[in-house]
């Protein structure tokens, strides 16, 4: 260790209270950055997780232009075909065939328009969560029975209750008119009041035959064993539709185009998050650059001293620099400590917020939150802290190269 730098490490201890408190803002401010961006990203992947698993998966194969119009007529012809053409490929979770149609539902009283989805029961229950959120009654369990469950607000809208018998009127893939009456088994509640307000589910092969569908779906709905490796797993299925089936003209669509919206909100929250950051950094920055205001004033006659006997203001500079160095680093490498441990724990035994767990259960996410530690939320705030610090330090720092050592010994 240099000179210069011993000397700035033992200033830094002049005055102890001063350097304690500045080191404590840094390493508060670093340790809260740590878990609070761990926290935000890993409510992300919650949310995504929770929308996704609610109707659309992670990804979607459907016919070219389904998407954007959803027309009887755009269908996957051979789903099993397609089914065992990438059943082998890595990061696959789950897999459930779809069809869908717009019809309208009849009760006793009323009648609306509704979303109606064909179903496998089995597979449904691996790549959503409509089972887990039944309110009354229970989920689909016969492939061929004709009996569909429904959002609480269509079953409030159509006032009907369970083993109520319910007629659907529509038209088939051949343009012939689909009607069948089938029986309510269950009502479920997402808290999506839309969702809710529109669906409807019923067996698969039912669909099929009441909508003269033969075998074609609509859709393939995959779940990815997790979001990190979406993207692989998305290539990987285009590149496997490319080499099997390449004149079918399908599609793959991952969660960010079926549901636009959700990643819309995750970028208004992200910018939010990173603007509430940014004042911690402004405050922290704020009570650095005082300190060192503080430490240049009260030593004005030491550095016209050090001055006189022949330092240049650039070594004087250097050694104000070096202190803040020193300081920024000590708080920093404490605050990634504890930072670390502190969010590591609440990731291995997660956290509640108090009052919150009948609105999280409504929205079908978990209760419980756990903050998910990342080089990117490791480094990130740290990093910014270091920075800042350094740039409040050059304010103080440069009001050294004005100095005259005259001037400066005459100081009070």
């Amino acid at each position: 260790m240099s000179i210069t730098a011993k000397i700035s490490w033992r200033n830094i201890w002049r005055n102890k209270r001063r350097s304690l408190l500045t080191i404590g803002a840094i390493l508060f401010a670093s340790a809260l950055l740590i878990f609070s961006i761990s926290l935000q990203f890993s409510s992300y992947d919650t949310m995504i997780d929770a929308a996704v698993k609610r109707h659309t998966g992670h990804l979607q194969v459907q016919a070219e232009g389904y998407h954007t119009d959803k027309k009887m007529r755009l269908v996957i012809a051979h789903p099993q075909n397609l089914v065992r053409s990438i059943q082998d490929l890595s990061y696959i979770k789950a897999m459930s065939s779809r069809a869908n149609a717009f019809c309208l539902v009849s009760s006793k009283q009323r009648t609306y328009g509704v979303w109606v989805a064909g179903v496998d029961p089995a597979r449904e229950r691996e790549v959503t969560t409509i089972a887990r959120v039944i309110r009354k009654g229970s989920y689909l369990s016969n492939e061929t029975a004709y009996e569909v469950v429904i959002g609480d607000i269509l079953a409030k809208n159509l006032a009907v209750e369970l083993g109520d018998e319910l007629v659907l009127l529509g038209q088939g893939l051949d343009g012939s008119i689909a009607a069948t009456a089938v029986t309510l088994r269950g009502i479920f509640s997402t808290g999506q009041p839309e969702f809710d307000r529109s669906a409807l589910q019923m067996p698969l092969k039912a669909f099929q035959e009441t909508f003269s569908m033969g075998e074609s779906v609509h859709e393939l709905v995959v779940v990815a064993t997790d979001l990190d490796h979406l993207p692989d797993l998305a290539r990987s299925i285009r590149e496997r539709l490319a080499s099997t089936s390449p004149s079918e003209g399908l599609q793959v669509l991952t969660w960010q185009q079926l549901l636009p919206g959700l990643e819309q909100s995750i970028r208004v929250d992200m910018v939010s998050g990173w603007i509430n950051y940014g004042i911690v950094v402004i405050i922290v920055a704020f009570g650095i650059m005082n300190t060192f205001v503080m430490c240049v004033m009260e030593r004005t006659r030491e550095f016209g001293m050090l001055m006189a006997l022949g330092m240049r203001p650039s070594q004087v500079a250097r050694l104000v620099l070096l202190e803040a160095a020193f300081m920024s680093l000590l708080g920093i490498f404490l605050g990634v400590v504890g930072g670390c441990i502190i969010t590591y724990y609440f990731q291995i035994h997660g956290f509640q917020i108090p009052g919150a767990e009948q609105i999280m259960a409504q929205w079908g996410l978990p209760s419980r939150m756990w903050p998910k530690l990342s080089l990117m939320s490791i480094f990130t705030g740290p990093a910014v802290i270091v920075m800042v610090t350094l740039l409040t330090a050059l304010y103080p720092v440069l009001r050294i190269f004005g100095l005259r050592p005259a001037k400066a010994l005459r100081a009070l």
